[in-house]
């Protein structure tokens, strides 16, 4: 059999669309010895097409109509790179439409309407690619679709979120503050200039959403998951953790338990420093998994970046031209039922939780009395000696549900003596804690 030639349409042009472009040109020879088809990007939608640009691109390949993609019968795959969830889900449904296999790195598009795309996908078996969705140039989604398809997947616990590791890491490292640190994450590029789905959790939310849906095998939805961000974590708490033996980390926790419901959440967690996830810094994502075959797996490297992003998309295009040429489907992916997700409340852990005090006598034992109250016990206090006014009050929780300790929690904010915006942590604790 000959090579095929896969004419390509490519929407959006901006860091990780260059990419693509550049390395589909740079490694064009390399990539058709090893899958036997020659690529060709045919048009190339953009939003402005008076855009200064890093390299050049030879202007008749620009349109700024996306339409112009779908409306071309020769193009075979459609590359979704634009962003935003509007433009885009409209972009993905008439290539699915138009019988166009569809490659995608939009986590918030599949994310917050993944059921329906794929629900179409399966209707007109036309395959959707996403690698470049979660991760960057980790092969998660792969890994989780075909090589762990075995498994029963028990837990997914990763950094998923360069931005926020890069932040947090500055933080341990060199005892910046978050809003200077996060300001040097712009600075270097690692930071949008509107940071908020970063810092606020939901970059990785919705990356969160697209792994616990394979996990599981039903799509979960997006509003049932919980998502905090790292906005409120200072540098004190950098250090108390620090102290205590842990490292804190922006983590996503994927976790089946015994009634099927799913615990999906996004939240900075005090993560032991012997653990693997601990070591990871800077802007570098891991992700673990542990399936009740194969036990637990580690997938470390670049989670986001033109290059490692880039090379996920072109994995995906190559595995669309094999697709192509055999006539094979893309492999397993969520059925359309819904997954039941376990509430925030309901779930368990230990926690950090750093409350600002007044200085005075018996500020410890009306905050004990309401955590004993609510069954929640306290396994340690630290209050380092100030003769400010104000005082640092850092207690262990142990073992309690997170309903029962917001709800304590409120209480405990609303006594004379403690100021508002504490700081609560959730403990991790991993079966295998060693590096």
């Amino acid at each position: 059999m000959g090579r095929r030639h896969i004419q390509v349409g490519l929407a959006g042009l901006g860091n990780v669309g260059m990419g693509v472009y550049a390395n589909l040109e740079k490694n064009r020879e390399l990539l058709g010895d090893r899958c036997q088809a020659d690529f060709n990007i045919k048009k190339i939608a953009v939003r402005n097409l008076d855009k200064a640009r890093d390299r050049d691109v030879p202007e008749a390949l620009l349109t700024n109509r996306w339409q112009d993609l779908i409306e071309d019968p020769d193009i075979d795959v459609v590359i979704e790179l634009i962003g935003g969830t509007e433009d885009a889900k409209s972009l993905v449904i008439e290539a699915l439409r138009r019988r166009k296999v569809v490659v995608s790195g939009n986590k918030a598009l599949l994310a917050e309407h993944g059921q329906e795309i794929f629900a179409l996908a399966q209707e007109m078996e036309v395959p959707v690619y996403f690698e470049a969705a979660v991760a960057g140039g980790i092969p998660i989604i792969k890994a989780i679709q075909e090589s762990l398809v075995g498994n029963r997947i028990e837990l997914i616990s990763g950094i998923i979120n360069g931005t926020c590791n890069y932040i947090l890491t500055r933080m341990r490292e060199k005892g910046l503050g978050y809003t200077e640190a996060l300001q040097e994450a712009k600075d270097l590029g690692y930071a949008e200039s509107d940071p908020t789905l970063d810092v606020n959790g939901w970059d990785a939310g919705h990356k969160a959403v697209l792994l616990a849906s394979l996990a599981c095998g039903r799509w979960v939805p997006a509003d049932q998951i919980h998502v905090e961000g790292i906005e409120g974590i200072s540098v004190n708490d950098i250090k108390f953790v620090e102290n205590l033996g842990y490292t804190v980390k922006l983590l996503a926790i994927i976790r089946g338990s015994a009634d099927t419901s799913m615990e999906v959440r996004v939240q900075p967690c005090l993560v032991p420093r012997q653990h693997l996830l601990a070591s990871v810094n800077g802007v570098f994502n891991a992700v673990m998994v542990e399936g009740d075959l194969v036990g637990e797996t580690l997938f470390y490297g670049s989670g986001a970046g033109q290059d490692p992003t880039s090379s996920s998309v072109i994995a995906d295009l190559v595995d669309a031209a094999v697709g192509l040429q055999h006539e094979e489907k893309r492999g397993y992916i969520p059925s359309n039922e819904v997954a039941a997700v376990m509430p925030i409340e309901d779930t368990v852990s230990q926690y950090y939780l750093r409350l600002k005090v007044d200085n005075v006598p018996g500020v410890l034992a009306q905050v004990a009395a309401i955590a004993g109250k609510h069954g929640i016990g306290i396994t340690s206090v630290i209050q380092p000696e100030t003769s400010a006014p104000v005082a640092d009050l850092v207690l262990m929780i142990d073992d309690a549900p997170y309903g029962s300790l917001k709800t304590a929690l409120a209480e405990i904010q609303a006594l004379k003596c403690t100021s508002d915006h504490p700081t609560l942590l959730r403990m991790e604790t991993f079966a295998h804690q060693s590096v």
